[in-house]
């Protein structure tokens, strides 16, 4: 038996990075995978490699806006047409951003709020009656370090990511006891494509080399090297695992 044979699940900004490895850990490991986001190309990509991995993977692509009500809306009812009750839900979509604060716009940081704070929220509100009602189900939130943290730059994503923190402990907080748990895990700089993007715009704004910039915001996080996002992904699994006693209400640093 797999740890996740029978199991359904849903993984939000599933197209690529840290969500892609998290949809194909939990098909691996049995899981029947509903992978949701805003790019169909990718989603429908990374759905058709877990069906050809072989061992019966089942997955569904299923595009979705999580700071859209509506769509959320329509992620939930496609998602049990699809899988069945959904005993899994991965927030994970989320968005970065950098700048000074005398440099940020109410624009980027509505936007950063919306995505990672506000589209966790969504999911999060749209999945768990039905988790409550059959008394079992896990959740677990993508945040970061900069959710435990503050750093220069980064004040929206910071304050989004300690949103989804707040979220999670208020969320596992009314639900001890129900057999539903809610965690969260938090890594530093993961080896992922938004990574790449956040080297590239230290060149553009300080003319350091690519490897230099990588240095020096691997080392403002205190990492010896970039989290891979397997790494990311069995936290994630273990969280969700019910063959144990399940935490509640913890964050757990992926730190490298």
């Amino acid at each position: 038996m797999r740890r996740f044979d029978g199991a359904a699940a849903v993984v939000t900004g599933g197209g690529q990075g840290i969500g892609a490895a998290i949809a194909h850990a939990l098909a691996a490991e049995g899981a029947a995978v509903v992978v949701a986001a805003r790019r169909s190309d990718r989603i429908e990509h990374v759905a058709t490699e877990i069906r050809s991995a072989g061992g019966g993977g089942k997955a569904w692509a299923v595009q979705c806006d999580v700071t859209d009500p509506a769509s959320v809306n329509d992620l939930v009812k496609a998602a049990t047409r699809y899988a069945g009750a959904i005993d899994i839900l991965v927030n994970n979509a989320g968005v970065a951003h950098s700048a000074p604060l005398a440099k940020t716009t109410l624009d980027d940081w509505n936007r950063v709020l919306a995505v990672n704070a506000t589209g966790t929220f969504l999911c999060t509100r749209g999945f768990i009656s039905g988790m409550l009602e059959r008394k079992r189900g896990s959740i677990v939130n993508v945040a970061s370090v900069a959710g435990l943290t503050g750093a220069r730059y980064i004040a929206a994503y910071a304050a989004a990511k300690h949103a989804v923190i707040g979220l999670t402990e208020s969320v596992a907080a009314e639900v001890e006891g129900t057999g539903v748990t809610c965690n969260a895990v938090c890594p530093g700089f993961v080896d992922t494509e938004m990574t790449q993007e956040s080297v590239e715009r230290v060149v553009a704004k300080t003319g350091k080399a690519a490897g230099a910039a990588l240095a020096a915001m691997l080392a403002s996080a205190s990492q010896r090297r970039l989290i891979t996002p397997d790494e990311v992904a069995q936290a994630v699994l273990a969280l969700c695992d019910s063959n144990g006693k399940r935490p509640n209400g913890i964050a757990v640093t992926i730190a490298g």
